[in-house]
């Protein structure tokens, strides 16, 4: 039997692509470079699968080529923003997703950018290394505590609830979700979570806000200006879900003018060119979208994709598929 022709648009853990190797025909992106449009209309014309991340933008019109070949989309990450769900619905392509693999290590990096952000990691790190640091002082870089400060939370799925039990349990911070949907009682009891209807009626009461809603058109710009000017002078957001659910200009005209105290940012609008004005924000943390960057998981997301892959070349239904 002929195996089906497989393209992964970036290299994969070495162990990953072994095993892909062994089931299918696949052609690995060696420059591991972003694909161009142009990439993906010819890739649909000749794979019966691709393997796309979050760096692999596919809108309507590269669906509009001819003569599609591709079956199936196993997207590399949870996240499906960047492919038109609907348009590869429409002609029969199936896209599947790696849920929860990666919420443990998403969650992790909530916390690290939460204590970055409160306690001015990123500045004084910078400091040290421009070799300007002149010696502790009381008044040098103070920044504030997580422990019992009011923690907001927008999406309260598998990763917003990780972030959660960290908080909560580790730093004994109050939790309160903003969900669209009604939460188990059951859930919010193991962090004490107390969930809000509405995210205006959120935002005055809390110490940080953490973001793990899903992006796209849906959610684009749900935190601007308005919002950010009911939190505390003194809060913090951070933002490990997706670019844009925060409106750049609006945080980084917030953050220049003390509207809250700072922000710790993972994901970006348009990645990776991302607003540079935020550079000029040294209450700022920003790190290079790091929310899966551990071995154990990125393995786990690959592995997750060619189990996916497995199923539906066996004509079953895959465990992950998203439409």
């Amino acid at each position: 039997m002929k195996k089906p022709k497989i393209l992964v648009t970036r290299r994969w853990p070495e162990k990953v692509e072994i095993k892909l190797s062994e089931t299918y025909d696949v052609t690995f992106n060696e420059t591991d470079i972003a694909l161009t449009t142009i990439d993906f209309c010819e890739a649909l014309k000749k794979y019966d699968a691709i393997l796309p991340t979050v760096t692999d933008i596919m809108p309507k019109k590269i669906f509009e080529t001819t003569n599609i070949r591709t079956r199936i989309l196993g997207n590399y990450g949870v996240g499906y923003a960047h492919i038109d769900i609907s348009v590869a619905q429409s002609l029969g392509i199936t896209v599947t997703n790696t849920p929860d693999v990666l919420s443990d290590c998403t969650a992790d990096i909530t916390l690290t950018l939460m204590l970055m952000a409160a306690r001015r990691a990123g500045e004084g790190e910078r400091e040290v290394r421009a070799s300007q640091w002149e010696g502790w002082k009381p008044t040098h870089l103070v920044g504030t505590k997580l422990t019992g400060k009011t923690l907001g939370i927008i999406g309260f799925g598998r990763i917003g609830q990780e972030v959660a039990k960290r908080a909560h349990h580790g730093f004994g911070m109050k939790i309160l979700v903003q969900n669209r949907s009604s939460i188990d009682r059951s859930i919010l009891n193991q962090t004490k979570a107390v969930q809000i209807d509405k995210i205006d009626d959120l935002l005055p009461d809390i110490d940080f806000l953490s973001l793990h809603c899903p992006g796209g058109e849906e959610n684009r710009d749900l935190i601007s200006l308005a919002e950010l000017k009911l939190m505390k002078q003194e809060a913090i957001l951070i933002n490990t879900a997706r670019g844009e659910v925060v409106n750049d200009s609006a945080l980084i005209y917030a953050l220049k003018n003390k509207i809250i105290y700072a922000a710790g940012l993972d994901v970006y609008n348009g990645e990776p060119n991302l607003n540079k004005e935020y550079l000029d924000c040294p209450n700022a943390t920003l790190l290079p979208h790091l929310g899966s960057a551990t071995n154990e998981t990125r393995e786990a997301m690959g592995f997750r994709v060619i189990k996916n892959l497995d199923e539906f070349f066996s004509g079953q239904v895959p465990v992950d598929k998203v439409s």
